[in-house]
C-alpha cells in the first residue's frame, strides 16, 4: 500500500495543519471546554491540538539568554504547593516554570535548563528576600547583581502596619474600637486609590489613634526610598526613617527595619541608574498567570499548565507558520 504525503495534513492525518492552528488560536482566548463545544470536538482532542500549537510557539521563540531576570513563585493549588516562575524582564515575559517547590534545588533546575553560557550573561536578578533563590543565583551566576523586588518589601511593611492595627484593636476598650474595626483595606491602600468615603474614614481613624497615625505616615514616607539615584542618598534617608521609630513603641516596624538592614545590598542596587528595571512587571505577570490559572481550573496535567503559562505571553503563530509541519 502507498499513502501519498500531503503537505497540508499534519503528522496526524485526522486534521489539517490549518485546523490545528485554528483550534490553538481559539484556546488562547477561550477555555478548552468552550472551544470543544464550538468546534464539536472532544476535550482531549482540543487539549492535544492546543499543546501542539504551543509547542510550535515555544520552538519558534526558543529559550533566550536574558540580561535581567525576575524570580517569583506561584501557588499551583491550595496549600503550600509552589512552582518557580522566571521571567525575562527585557522581553517582558516568563521563560521558565518549574520545580516542585521553592527550594534551592528547585531554582537550580532553571540554571540547568538555561545552560552555563546563557547563565553567564545574566547581569540583574529581581527577586524577593527568599534565601534559597539568592543562594542558587550566587552559586550559578555570581556576576549577577541582586535587586530585591520593592513590591515584596512594601508588602512586608504593610504587614507591619496591619500588626500595629491589630495590636491597637486589642488594646482599646470596646467603645474605642469602632474607628479601627473593618479598616484594614483603608489603612493599607494608597490614599489616592480610596473613594471619598474611604478618605473620610481614614481621616477619622488617624485623628482618633495617634499610634496608627504615626505608623501610617511612616508607611507612606518609606516610598521615597525608591526615588534616590545614589546609594548614599538612599542610606541617609533610611537612617533618618529608622531613627524616627525611636520612642514610638512600634515593634513590628522595628523588626521591618532590621530586615531591611540585613538585606540592604539588594535594596541599594535599585538606586543605580543602570539597574533600573521594571520591577512591577513581575507582579503584573503573576496577576495574569493567576487569571490564566482560574481559566484553566481543573487541569490535572501540570506540564500542560506550565506550557500554557509560558506560551500565553508569546505572539500567536502567523500564516507563514503554515508551511512548517505540526
Amino acid at each position: 500500500m502507498f499513502v501519498e504525503r500531503l503537505d497540508w495534513l499534519a503528522k496526524n492525518p485526522r486534521f489539517t495543519q490549518r485546523f490545528a492552528r485554528h483550534v490553538g488560536a481559539l484556546c488562547r482566548e477561550m477555555t478548552n471546554t468552550a472551544v470543544a463545544q464550538a468546534e464539536r470536538l472532544h476535550d482531549s482532542t482540543v487539549k492535544d491540538l492546543d499543546r501542539i500549537y504551543m509547542q510550535q510557539q515555544m520552538a519558534r521563540a526558543g529559550l533566550p539568554a536574558p540580561r535581567a531576570i525576575g524570580v517569583d513563585e506561584i501557588a499551583i493549588r491550595k496549600g503550600h504547593d509552589y512552582r518557580i516562575v522566571v521571567s525575562d524582564l527585557d522581553r517582558r515575559r516568563p521563560i521558565w516554570v518549574g520545580g516542585k517547590g521553592r527550594t534551592e534545588a528547585d531554582m537550580d533546575l532553571f540554571f540547568a535548563t538555561l545552560g552555563t553560557k546563557k547563565t553567564a550573561r545574566i547581569q540583574l536578578a529581581a527577586m524577593d528576600m527568599w534565601k534559597p533563590f539568592r543562594a542558587s543565583l550566587t552559586r550559578h551566576a555570581p556576576q549577577a547583581r541582586v535587586i530585591f523586588d520593592k513590591f515584596h518589601i512594601v508588602r512586608h511593611l504593610g504587614d507591619a502596619l496591619d500588626a500595629v492595627r491589630r495590636s491597637e484593636y486589642r488594646r482599646l476598650a470596646a467603645k474605642d474600637r469602632a474607628f479601627i474595626k473593618g479598616q484594614r483595606y483603608t489603612l493599607l491602600s494608597h490614599r489616592e486609590n480610596l473613594s471619598l468615603d474611604g478618605r473620610r474614614s481614614l481621616a477619622k481613624l488617624l485623628k482618633a489613634n495617634t499610634r496608627l497615625n504615626t505608623a501610617y505616615l511612616l508607611k507612606e514616607s518609606f516610598g521615597q526610598l525608591w526615588d534616590y539615584q545614589t546609594e548614599s542618598g538612599a542610606r541617609a534617608f533610611f537612617t533618618r526613617w529608622k531613627q524616627s521609630l525611636k520612642w514610638q513603641r512600634l515593634t513590628p516596624y522595628e523588626k521591618f527595619a532590621a530586615m531591611i538592614d540585613r538585606h540592604w545590598d539588594g535594596i541599594a542596587s535599585y538606586c543605580h541608574p543602570e539597574n533600573k528595571v521594571s520591577l512591577g512587571l513581575v507582579e503584573g505577570l503573576n496577576n495574569k498567570i493567576r487569571v490564566l490559572q482560574r481559566r484553566a481550573y481543573g487541569y490535572r496535567d501540570e506540564d500542560y499548565l506550565k506550557l500554557k503559562i509560558v506560551a500565553a505571553f508569546l505572539p500567536p503563530l502567523t500564516r507563514r507558520a503554515e508551511k512548517d509541519p505540526l
